[in-house]
């Protein structure tokens, strides 16, 4: 018969193996982290690719004209056009104006033509002391020309003016009012 000394330490011995036992299943068990399913979102039927910080840029003479950076850039099936969202669009400084930054909330890229079509929160600011603001305003590249028809806000220096319709060289960094504008001069 077993004596009661040699029961005691089968005993502890059977409660220290559960012991361990239990705190090496929870370890092995907290240990294996499940790796989070990856979410794909589904592209509408039109659209082949889509990228994240996509850059585009128009080479002339060997030389950048301009960059555009967009946070989301989504290519048509054929490839020709691109539909960008929370764009930054930078023209390299010319020999006749400064360089210019163009922010817009989506637009389009044509990539045959080179165009692009800025949409949604439209703000220019150049070297040169202009700051114009709109809704839309398109960039024609085979005339390195900003248009729209839209209503205008633009600023240089002292002068103030709103106006519907713009139209702006590139190079030159001159605009035209397409209708009657309201302006205003501050003083000095």
């Amino acid at each position: 018969m077993a004596s009661s000394g040699n029961i005691r330490l089968v005993l502890a011995i059977l409660i220290t193996a559960m012991v361990i036992g239990i705190v090496v299943a929870i370890a092995l068990k907290g240990s294996k982290q499940t790796s989070p399913t990856p979410v794909l979102q589904k592209l509408p039927q039109n659209i082949d690719v889509a990228l994240h910080q996509a850059c585009f840029t128009e080479m002339r003479e060997g030389r950048a004209a301009w960059e555009l950076v967009a946070d989301r850039a989504q290519y048509d099936k054929s490839g020709d056009n691109a539909y960008l969202s929370d764009i930054r669009l930078k023209f390299a400084k010319t020999r006749s104006g400064g360089a210019i930054t163009v922010t817009a909330a989506r637009g389009d890229y044509a990539s045959k033509s080179g165009d692009v079509r800025l949409r949604g929160a439209v703000h220019m600011v150049t070297e040169s002391g202009i700051d114009f603001t709109s809704e839309s305003l398109d960039y024609l590249a085979a005339r390195s020309l900003f248009r729209t028809a839209a209503p205008v806000a633009f600023r240089q220096q002292r002068l103030a003016l709103r106006a519907r319709g713009m139209e702006m060289d590139v190079k030159e960094q001159k605009a035209r009012f397409q209708s009657a504008i309201d302006a205003t001069v501050a003083g000095q």
